[in-house]
């Protein structure tokens, strides 16, 4: 077994200039399968690094990791030159993880996957595990972690609310009321709640009574998209795509991740 382990780490590229080949190359093969036109429903792509540690920084200078752009025009100069007509705003985000997604492109002969993002918020191939974080507001976790098996994720003010009906409710994803993070005061105690949806393979927010107009509202704003989605009713659910920031109120915003950062 030691010797299977060491003729695959052999295979890997082993210096900056074929790393970078490797993953423009397998990138340059999943995008030609979008020739014909398709190309310009990508919203974007998501690069997943998962290397040893003493090997991260050839990676980073391959990906020209202080130079973000860079990379990006790489892509872009590989979908010109074979008629991928990617749109103008697409997005490129790469990522160093401990362990690539299952269910993402894994790029032969590299420590990397990709994830391919269209407009109808489908993720080529999608995880069933994200996670939550809260960017303004104080909730009781710096990270939630979610799945499809949790069922429903109930947010809102407070852990443990009585609802209208008079049955008490529990807010997985809870602000509490004590705080003195102005953004939770304009958080319903019942706002919000994420599902799993097995017909789409996604998760889906839903408004709940305290998040629809006249009360505080649920807005959604997608990553390279300025025009954000509001929620007006309680019956139809919005897709949840990678990087989406949702805004519960005035002020409180979380972030919708399939990338685990590690806060706890």
């Amino acid at each position: 077994m030691f010797n299977l382990f060491n003729k695959r780490h052999q295979e890997q590229p082993q210096d900056v200039k074929a790393i970078r080949e490797h993953l423009l190359s397998g990138i340059k093969q999943e995008l030609q399968k979008l020739e014909g036109g398709e190309g310009k429903h990508i919203k974007g792509l998501a690069l997943f690094i998962a290397c040893l540690p003493t090997e991260r920084h050839m990676y980073e200078s391959a990906i020209f990791a202080d130079d973000d752009i860079r990379f990006k025009n790489e892509i872009q100069r590989i979908a010109d030159d074979f008629a991928i007509d990617l749109p103008g705003n697409w997005t490129m985000q790469t990522n160093f993880i401990e362990e690539l997604p299952g269910d993402a492109i894994k790029l032969n002969g590299l420590n990397a996957a990709l994830y391919i993002r269209t407009p109808e918020h489908v993720v080529v191939t999608r995880s069933k595990t994200a996670y939550i974080r809260p960017l303004n507001g104080e909730s009781e976790k710096k990270e939630y972690k979610i799945s499809a098996s949790d069922g429903k994720i109930n947010i809102g003010r407070e852990h443990k609310v009585q609802a209208s009906d008079g049955f008490f409710r529990i807010n997985h994803i809870a602000f509490p009321d004590n705080s003195s993070d102005e953004a939770n005061k304009f958080i319903s105690r019942q706002h919000a709640h994420i599902e799993w949806d097995s017909d789409t393979g996604s998760f889906l927010l839903f408004a709940d009574e305290g998040g629809i107009p006249p009360r505080n509202k649920v807005k959604i704003r997608s990553l390279g998209d300025h025009n954000p989605v509001k929620l007006n009713v309680t019956e139809l659910g919005h897709t949840l795509q990678e990087g989406d920031q949702i805004i519960l109120g005035e002020l409180a915003v979380l972030e919708f991740s399939y990338i685990e950062v590690g806060h706890n």
